[in-house]
């Protein structure tokens, strides 16, 4: 847990709550902070199975996954490749295109190249990293007269942003677990939108769960999200995150492989839903390295 994302803190409250849960369920667990020396600190401790709490970064791109293939230590949540293209919004929105699966219309800007397309779609529009995760550097645009404030902001986490279209309408995020769908939840912040704030602070956000949506929606919600989850060759538990226009249509947004386990987080929301308590949830995921290898 930790790591040095800007999702560091999220990262080490979702690191702390599952430590607690595994360490309740009778297995010898150890929280270990990422940091340079992680590769020694494995080592020293013994560690024989990796329960991954990272967020964004290095702990969800693929890199800490591709270290503890070399060092030959299973983990849990999906593989190099997989985190890797889920995390980059772009890679993993056109393989979605290719898949005939629904996504926003969007373009990418590289850099401040003099190259980059002028979006052809109407206002508002959603500007992000690429690359980042928890509503990090977003802003919904409404106004052109902000375009360049709102890109230097996405800019300063990284050399990519994403300027996509603002679907209006429902967001709905849909839990799968291990190759099958727990569920859904509807959420409605009181901000403007479902930002970093309003995602980890306590009140903010209201949770619908089911989704209030018509069963056709919700159904085609949940088929589109296995199918981004399995596009990418994702495995254990990833959190898909949609807008559902206002006919209904669902549009993924992205899939998160190593979703929040914070006392507001959405998976263990979806999971009680269907039956799973926060622990038994956390031991699903564990086992689920070994069922699904």
């Amino acid at each position: 847990m930790g790591g040095s994302s800007a999702e560091r803190e999220v990262s080490l409250r979702s690191g702390a709550a599952i430590f607690e849960a595994l360490k309740g369920s009778g297995y010898d667990a150890i929280p270990i902070e990422v940091g340079l020396d992680i590769c020694n600190v494995i080592e020293e401790k013994g560690v024989e199975i990796a329960f991954l709490a990272l967020h964004g970064g290095c702990g969800e791109n693929g890199s800490i996954q591709g270290m503890l293939e070399v060092l030959g230590i299973p983990y849990t949540g999906s593989g190099v490749l997989a985190s890797a293209l889920a995390m980059d919004k772009v890679a993993s929105k056109k393989l979605f295109l290719y898949h005939e699966i629904s996504v926003p219309p969007f373009v990418v800007f590289n850099g401040r190249s003099s190259l980059s397309p002028s979006p052809s779609f109407d206002l508002p529009w959603v500007i992000k990293p690429a690359t980042e995760g928890s509503s990090v550097g977003v802003t919904i645009l409404k106004d052109l007269e902000d375009f360049e404030k709102a890109l230097e902001k996405a800019f300063s986490y990284g050399s990519r942003v994403l300027v996509e279209k603002y679907i209006a309408g429902k967001e709905v995020h849909i839990g799968i677990l291990n190759g099958r769908v727990l569920g859904g939840v509807e959420v409605r912040p009181s901000l403007e939108f479902y930002s970093y704030e309003a995602k980890y602070t306590s009140g903010l956000t209201d949770y619908i769960l089911p989704p209030e949506i018509n069963e056709e929606s919700y159904e085609k919600a949940q088929a589109d999200s296995l199918a981004a989850h399995s596009a990418l060759g994702c495995k254990g538990s990833t959190r898909v995150d949609l807008r559902i226009d206002n006919e209904g249509i669902p549009h993924v947004l992205e899939v998160n492989t190593l979703p929040g386990m914070t006392g507001t987080s959405l998976l263990p929301k979806i999971a009680r839903l269907a039956g799973l308590g926060f622990s038994e949830l956390i031991e699903a995921i564990l086992k689920g390295v070994f069922d699904e290898s």
